[in-house]
C-alpha cells in the first residue's frame, strides 16, 4: 500500500476540508497511509506537516479554509529548488504518491512532476470554475450564494436610496460568479472578462433604466472585467505572485466614480473580495468535494498518476491534469444571452 502526500495551495476555497477527509477516509480504509503538508508547495519544500488520520479529520467537513494551510509558492520560480526540492521532501517523509489540491497554478506543478516520474493525483480546485477538464469545481457554488445574498441585501438599500450600487465579485479570467449571481439575484447589468465593456455603454443602459421608471441599478461585475480600448483608462495593481499573476480588485472603484460623475445617478460600490472563499461550504461543494476526494484516493488505489479527478456530467472521471492547464475555461455565450434577458 502507499504513503500519500497531500497538500492544498493557491488561495483557499470552501470544500478543501471536505477533500482532506475524505481522501483520508477512503485512504485508510484501502490500507495508505496520509501525510499532510502545510502551507502548499512551501510545506513540501520545507518537508514540514503532520500525520492526518481519521481522528485528526473528525469534525472538519463543514469548515471552510484549510486545515493544511496554504501559499502560493512556486518550488519553479527563478532560483527555486525545482524538482529535487520536492524529491527531497517527499522522501524525508517516506512519501509514494503526492495528491495535489488546487488551481491550474497549483496543478501545472504537479504535471511537471509527473512528467519527472513523480507519481501525482490531483484534484482540480478554484472559486472561479474556470478550469478545463471538468464542469464544475467546488468552492464556486458557495461563492455565487455569498455573492447572491450580497446583491439581495443591496436591493433593499438601493430601492431605498434610488441609488445605482456595483458589486465586484471575484473571476480573473472568467465570469462565472458574476453572470450566475448576477441572474440569480436580479442584476441589472452584467460586466464580464469576456466581453470588454465601454463605460458610455453602461451608463447609457442605466440611463434608459431610469427613463422608464426604475429609480435604481444593480451593477455586478467580474474582477477581471475589462474596459475596450479608448473607452476609459486605468491602472492595475501591479502587484505580481510568484506565478506571475497581477493582483486584481478595484475595478468597482473606477465604476462608481465614472457612473456618477456621467449619470449624475448616485453611485456606491461594494468589493466582495475574499468574503467569497470564506466560511460554511453549500451542502453541492461538500459532496462535491466529498466525491474528489475518494475518487483520487480510488486512483491512488489503481496506480494511477498524472491525472486529475473531475466531474462530467453527473460522474467523477479521471483525466490527464494537462487538460485543466493552458487557457481557462470561460462563460458560455448562450448563458450570458440567457442572463442578458433581464438586463433592465
Amino acid at each position: 500500500m502507499a504513503r500519500i502526500g497531500m497538500l492544498t495551495g493557491g488561495g483557499d476555497c470552501p470544500g478543501l476540508n471536505a477533500v482532506i477527509r475524505a481522501v483520508v477516509r477512503k485512504g485508510l480504509m484501502d490500507g495508505h497511509t496520509v501525510f499532510g503538508y502545510h502551507y502548499g508547495w512551501a510545506g513540501v519544500l520545507a518537508a514540514e506537516g503532520r500525520e492526518l488520520t481519521q481522528a485528526s479529520t473528525n469534525g472538519i467537513l463543514p469548515r471552510g479554509g484549510t486545515i493544511l494551510g496554504s501559499s502560493r509558492t512556486n518550488p519553479f520560480s527563478e532560483g527555486g529548488p525545482g524538482i529535487d526540492g520536492v524529491r527531497a521532501g517527499l522522501e524525508r517523509h517516506g512519501v509514494d504518491v503526492l495528491v495535489p489540491i488546487g488551481g491550474e497554478d497549483t496543478l501545472g506543478v504537479a504535471a511537471r512532476l509527473a512528467e519527472a516520474g513523480i507519481p501525482v493525483v490531483g484534484v482540480p480546485k478554484t472559486i472561479d470554475n474556470d478550469l478545463k477538464g471538468t464542469d464544475y469545481t467546488f468552492g464556486f457554488q458557495t461563492a455565487v450564494q455569498i455573492a447572491t445574498d450580497a446583491i439581495d441585501r443591496l436591493h433593499t438599500t438601493a430601492e431605498s436610496h434610488n441609488r445605482v450600487m456595483v458589486l465586484e465579485v471575484m473571476g480573473r479570467h472568467a465570469g462565472f460568479i458574476a453572470a450566475h449571481a448576477g441572474m440569480a439575484g436580479g442584476g441589472d447589468v452584467i460586466l464580464v472578462p469576456e466581453r470588454p465593456f465601454g463605460i458610455e455603454e453602461v451608463c447609457g443602459h442605466l440611463r434608459r433604466r431610469h427613463a422608464l421608471g426604475h429609480t435604481f441599478s444593480i451593477v455586478v461585475v467580474s474582477e477581471g472585467a475589462t474596459l475596450k480600448e479608448g473607452s476609459l483608462s486605468t491602472a492595475g495593481a501591479g502587484q505580481i505572485d510568484a506565478f506571475g499573476h497581477e493582483r486584481l480588485g478595484g475595478i468597482a472603484v473606477t465604476l462608481e466614480r465614472e457612473i456618477e460623475e456621467r449619470t449624475g445617478y448616485e453611485t456606491r460600490m461594494t468589493i466582495l473580495g475574499h468574503v467569497q472563499r470564506g466560511g460554511t461550504p453549500t451542502a453541492f461543494d461538500r459532496v462535491l468535494a466529498t466525491r474528489f476526494g475518494v475518487a483520487a484516493a480510488e486512483a491512488v488505489t489503481a496506480g494511477s498518476s498524472g491525472v486529475m479527478v473531475a466531474l462530467h456530467g453527473t460522474d467523477i472521471v479521471q483525466v490527464p491534469i494537462s487538460e485543466a492547464l493552458g487557457e481557462p475555461k470561460t462563460l458560455d455565450d448562450k448563458f450570458f444571452a440567457d442572463a442578458a434577458v433581464f438586463f433592465g
